[in-house]
């Protein structure tokens, strides 16, 4: 997110806070980075997982090296201004899109729902002979096919 809005600061001849973004957004890619290597030589179900070799990952660390790089040398030739010490604020909500998200809410119980009810569902407690009794299996008769000749004649032609 501080990468990309590097980006836009710069766009907006901010280019100050621009690098100021991009140097969080680089403290938090190695710190990313660090714990995505970490994952990757854990042993578990989950090893073929390596996160910082994916795509995404890899083309967004040098995104940012390549913008900081360029917003620095602009820095230098064109803006001249001054690199604040805090980060710029993102703006969590946005303010563009398609829709506009709706919280959930859980539905109201129904007054059938009582606990008398909810116990009747104890799995515990069911009856111990329909598990016990296996089914007959019914013998299958066999299905008499119709005998189906090939048709010379019908009505396909090639051309």
């Amino acid at each position: 997110a501080y990468c990309y809005h590097g980006q836009t600061l710069l766009a907006s001849d901010k280019c100050g806070e621009a690098i100021r973004s991009l140097q969080e957004s680089e403290k938090f890619f190695a710190k990313a980075e660090a714990l995505c290597k970490e994952y990757g030589e854990t042993k578990g179900p989950g090893t073929t997982a390596k996160p910082s070799g994916h795509l995404f990952f890899r083309k967004l660390g040098s995104l940012i090296k390549n913008t900081l790089e360029k917003c620095q040398r602009e820095n230098g030739f064109i803006y001249f201004q001054k690199v604040p010490a805090e980060a710029p604020q993102l703006e969590l909500k946005a303010n563009y899109g398609l829709v506009e998200p709706v919280p959930f809410e859980f539905p109201a119980l129904n007054t059938h729902w009582t606990p008398e009810t909810v116990a009747g569902f104890d799995l515990t407690k069911r009856p111990k002979d329909d598990a016990a009794k296996p089914k007959p299996d019914e013998e299958v008769k066999p299905l008499k096919e119709p005998d189906i000749k090939p048709q010379k004649d019908s009505g396909c032609q090639i051309s």
